[in-house]
């Protein structure tokens, strides 16, 4: 399997490197017979990368512990499950896993664009190839997953605790699904600049490209947020880790293109800004397999020092210096067509948006690299904590979440004086009623009361707009209201899976607000029996217990919980303990649509039976997930075929 795998990724390399220049061949030269050709090259790619992938996955399943690769990270006791996902668990799987998705888009791209973007083609797939030869040469030459064990071993070491959680097996495909899909759009893009082509067919080929990738990304940065919830053990979701903000900014500029490729649709505006962002996204993702592979910097979630460093930072200045350059060259034919009109239409909202999006990009990539430039100018690192990103995050969250609730209420080019009254009239109102409320609950801090304010006005602004719509499909095709609002939806998919999106947003951010503002946490040290006290509830703490498995032991405490005197259920939060590895917390959370209750064993006594543990009761936290999955499901309608323009041609497709 060793050989077959290896031999394959040579192969492959070979074939991609023939794929791209057959492919600016023809290109330059319009011969359909040269684009077959590379057409075929490509196809060999897929399938011997695919071969290589299936060499390693059959390794690591058969336990062959004369590869090094398989003896690192997998041994006979773990499950077929997490044997799965040491396939990404370590770099040379990683990055075999990065080149077969590129191999599998370049596939779907020669496989939908067979009828269309007959100029745009084969420029876009020579990016492609490009980037795919880069990975398959690090894949064969510096990050070789074949390699061979100098002796076999008995057992391997195994994957590490904190990588055997179901979010594992999910989360870091997710991602880079998320992140290789990018180069498609960007592909497109550079294409689009070389051939003079700006269109709509080319504005929707890149829309769909970024809204699949944006899904995956946003997939895999909710999973991996839930990951660190509920197995590292410290009672938080994000923590600005440099890997954390790796995945997060692709994201933002990704989203801030999203929104700005519609006024590039609708008005023939931002082309060069556009082109811009997808270059940036694009680079963002190199950047951030560059940041976990580099040993630059240190992180729960970064892979171990190497030397792919220097080749990142080399693909990455080909990639920048070529794009802009191309964009300055071509500047002539990127003028729009109009400009904005009036700062209170939906394109004057987008564009604040954008400039949002990346003011918080900009402070994200430097609190992520600042202690990096600090070593290298000064041999001194200087570390920037949480506190800066919250401060730089949190004034600029509370702007982008308002503007999503703002924009919905604006019109294309002008909204006038009297319909911008009309339709804050129920937000304002709901926003006073909110704010009264909360003062007199008891919450006055400003930044608690602006944030939740902005999210009753956000939410009741979006829901405004399923509600008006509903109304209007009720009245004229005599339906009722809620299935009116589900032909609404499904007739106008683009604009209304938006609509989703942004109330999943919301909801996210409701999460954000209450887990950060009025969590409760405290700190105990109990005996058998004794009680602990926070928030309304008490835990009363029963006993220690002790279970064996075949690769670990496992230490529970467990804890009654009532409210009150009413019994509500037991909690078992655990410490395991491996031979090959540290000691792994595993936390226990109960969680409700007000709250979430969460236990820490942090150390014990098996001796005495006595336990420290940290409780914390973490507000709202479970509308943080439930948006994560309305952002899911409604770019899932977005994206999905629209099916209804014919018979109703005036409706308004938009992603607002």
């Amino acid at each position: 399997m060793a050989n077959l795998g290896y031999q394959s990724l040579v192969i492959a390399l070979v074939l991609s490197g023939y794929a791209l220049v057959i492919y600016i061949a023809a290109g330059r030269k319009a011969s359909a017979a040269l684009l077959a050709s590379a057409h075929r090259a490509s196809y060999a790619v897929f399938f011997l990368v695919t071969l290589a992938s299936a060499a390693l996955l059959y390794a690591l399943l058969s336990r062959d512990f004369q590869i090094q690769y398989v003896a690192h990270y997998t041994n006979r006791s773990l499950s077929w499950s997490y044997t799965l996902a040491a396939f990404w668990a370590g770099q040379d799987g990683s990055l075999l896993l990065w080149t077969w998705l590129l191999s599998i888009f370049a596939v779907i791209v020669i496989a939908g664009n067979r009828d269309r973007n007959p100029e745009l083609l084969p420029v876009t797939l020579a990016v492609i190839q490009f980037t795919t030869f880069f990975f398959l040469y690090l894949t064969a030459f510096k990050t070789n997953p074949f390699v061979r064990t100098p002796f076999i071993p008995q057992d391997g070491t195994g994957l590490n605790p904190l990588l055997q959680n179901p979010e594992m097996i999910f989360h870091p495909p997710s991602l880079y699904v998320g992140f290789v899909a990018f180069t498609v759009p960007f592909a497109f893009a550079i294409a689009a600049l070389v051939v003079r082509r700006f269109d709509e067919k080319w504005v929707k080929s890149i829309r769909r490209w970024t809204l699949f990738a944006w899904l995956f990304l946003t997939i895999g940065n909710i999973l991996g947020m839930q990951w660190a919830y509920v197995e590292l053990g410290w009672g938080g979701y994000w923590a600005w880790d440099p890997v954390e903000n790796a995945s997060l900014l692709p994201w933002l500029t990704g989203t801030a293109f999203l929104h700005s490729i519609i006024v590039q649709e609708r008005k023939g505006m931002l082309k060069s800004w556009n082109l811009s962002l997808i270059v940036i996204t694009f680079a963002l993702t190199i950047f951030g397999t560059f940041v976990t592979r580099s040993g630059l910097i240190s992180s729960v979630h970064a892979f171990g020092v190497s030397n792919l460093g220097p080749l990142f930072l080399l693909f990455l200045g080909t990639v920048l210096i070529g794009s802009f350059f191309l964009i300055f060259y071509r500047r002539g034919l990127l003028r729009g067509k109009n400009q904005i009109g009036s700062w209170t239409s939906k394109e004057s909202s987008f564009l604040v948006n954008n400039i949002l999006f990346i003011a918080l990009t900009i402070g994200v990539f430097i609190g992520t690299i600042f202690p990096t430039i600090t070593e290298l100018i000064r041999n001194e690192k200087i570390t920037v904590g949480t506190d800066f990103f919250n401060r730089m995050a949190a004034p600029i969250g509370i702007a982008i979440f308002f503007l999503t609730g703002f924009c919905a209420l604006l019109a294309w080019n002008k909204t006038s004086s009297r319909n911008m009254l009309r339709s804050l009239a129920v937000p304002i109102t709901l926003v006073a009623v909110g704010v009264v409320l909360l003062v007199l609950s008891g919450v006055r801090a400003f930044l608690p009361v602006l944030a939740l304010a902005v999210a009753i006005f956000a939410i009741s602004a979006t829901l405004l707009e399923f509600i008006r719509g509903a109304v209007v499909r009720k009245k004229t095709e005599q339906l009722g209201f809620f299935r009116a609002l589900l032909s609404l939806a499904l007739k106008n998919k683009r604009r209304y899976g938006g609509y989703i999106v942004h109330l999943g947003v919301l909801m996210f951010f409701l999460g954000i607000i209450g887990s950060s503002a009025f969590s409760l946490e405290k700190d105990a040290t109990l005996k058998k029996g004794q009680v602990m006290e926070l928030g309304g509830y008490r835990l009363i703490f029963e006993k220690l217990t002790t279970e064996m498995q075949i690769d670990r032991q496992i230490d529970k405490a467990i804890f009654n919980v009532f409210r009150g005197e009413k019994y509500i259920t037991t909690l078992k939060p655990e410490k395991q303990l491996y031979e090959n590895f540290q000691p792994a917390t595993e936390v226990a959370i109960r969680s409700t649509l007000k709250e979430d209750l969460y236990i820490i064993l942090a150390s014990y006594d098996l001796r005495t039976e006595t336990a420290t543990v940290s409780v914390l009761i973490n507000p709202l936290m479970l509308w943080m997930w439930i948006g994560g999955g309305l952002m899911v499901l409604g770019t899932l309608l977005s994206i999905s075929p629209q099916r209804w323009r014919k018979s109703y041609p005036n409706v308004e497709i938009s992603h607002e």
